[in-house]
């Protein structure tokens, strides 16, 4: 299955450009017209109040985006959760749990994260979001929900809703599922408050002012911000933690498997990380024994002074302290606004306090 969806990857990004490929680029092109279709027809329904969403009696903060995966949504999540707490509020995370992992309590590995990064904001997975609100307001007393990867999710009603757009790659390719990454066509912007601009800074000024300028034609009524994952320090699996300059100029074995793994290989280049290999795994990928063992013979080809280094959505879900004899250590990110960093706050509150 991994294999089948790195193969996928290759083939919408156009990687991959073989005869087989194109060809399996041109077949993708109706059924992906089709679920455009699709996913339009299903909007319009809502909007015209045919198909209803349920209200909830509390604030309900969506953050979510137009692209399968990779616009660093998990940070962001934990940057709302964060301002909303310092307002007062008493916060609780919901989300589908996409990827779980049996052997932490079906949890996936953006609940792992925010669970030690947010320990004191509780994080509910399940398919029901509605239930979910439900034992966010009897059980657990909360003010405001945060909806992550919410901005599909129109059963329930929100009270603002914030998009991501990947500079970096803003469109999944230009195609809707399957044959590119978005999960509906881009249209579905204008239903947006709020559109963050990621990874602003992996991405040309020229780049960045043109997507804004279409985001303020087709979304007008949107406030658009842009954002940076900024890297913090490097930690490891026993809680230790080392400045961002520790392994600047080391040799390295870097691996990872989120949505966007070309942003985590530019930001070891400008960490001064010197990469002897790299190796990409599936978004969401759950690490078995048989991968812990490979990674270890891999890892195993460096120097003895060498290190590896991944993420901390990896971290979480792997656990160990090394491999191949080599210490592990994972780059943990903040998510910082440069630009709207205010008009976002007002939205928050605007939002809360209706």
């Amino acid at each position: 299955m991994d294999d089948l969806r790195l193969r996928w990857h290759a083939v919408c990004s156009g990687l991959d450009r073989s005869v087989v490929a194109r060809l399996m680029r041109l077949l993708l092109v109706p059924p992906s017209i089709l679920y455009g279709f699709l996913m339009l027809a299903r909007r319009w329904l809502y909007r015209r109040g045919w198909w209803s969403s349920y209200a909830s009696p509390i604030p309900v903060i969506s953050v979510g985006n137009l692209t399968v995966g990779g616009t660093g949504k998990t940070p962001c999540v934990e940057l709302i959760a964060r301002l909303l707490s310092h307002q007062g509020a008493r916060v609780a995370i919901l989300s589908r749990g996409y990827g779980g992992y049996g052997g932490y309590d079906g949890r996936n590995d953006e609940a792992l994260v925010l669970e030690e990064n947010l320990p004191d904001v509780p994080h509910l997975q399940g398919i029901d979001r509605r239930q979910l609100l439900e034992i966010a307001l009897d059980e657990l007393e909360s003010d405001v929900v945060i909806l992550d990867d919410g901005f599909q999710h129109l059963r329930l009603s929100r009270s603002l809703d914030i998009v991501l757009i990947d500079a970096t790659n803003p469109w999944g390719h230009g195609w809707v599922f399957p044959r590119g990454l978005l999960r509906e066509p881009r249209g579905a912007l204008k239903d947006a408050d709020v559109v963050i601009i990621t990874r602003s800074d992996q991405s040309t000024s020229k780049d960045v002012n043109d997507l804004q300028r279409w985001i303020h034609r087709r979304a007008p009524g949107a406030t658009v911000c842009q954002a940076v994952h900024e890297p913090v320090e490097w930690v490891h699996h026993s809680g230790e933690t080392l400045p961002l300059s520790r392994w600047s100029g080391a040799t390295a074995a870097a691996f990872c498997g989120i949505g966007n793994p070309a942003a985590f290989h530019t930001t070891l280049a400008r960490l001064g990380v010197c990469m002897a290999h790299w190796r990409v795994f599936p978004d969401h990928h759950a690490y078995s024994r048989e991968d812990v063992e490979q990674l270890s013979s891999w890892a195993a080809g460096l120097p003895t002074d060498g290190i590896v280094l991944t993420t901390q959505k990896d971290l979480v879900k792997l656990r160990v302290p090394e491999l191949g004899g080599r210490p592990l250590w994972a780059l943990r990110v903040a998510f910082r606004v440069t630009e709207g960093y205010e008009a976002l706050l007002e939205r928050l509150r605007g939002a809360v306090d209706a």
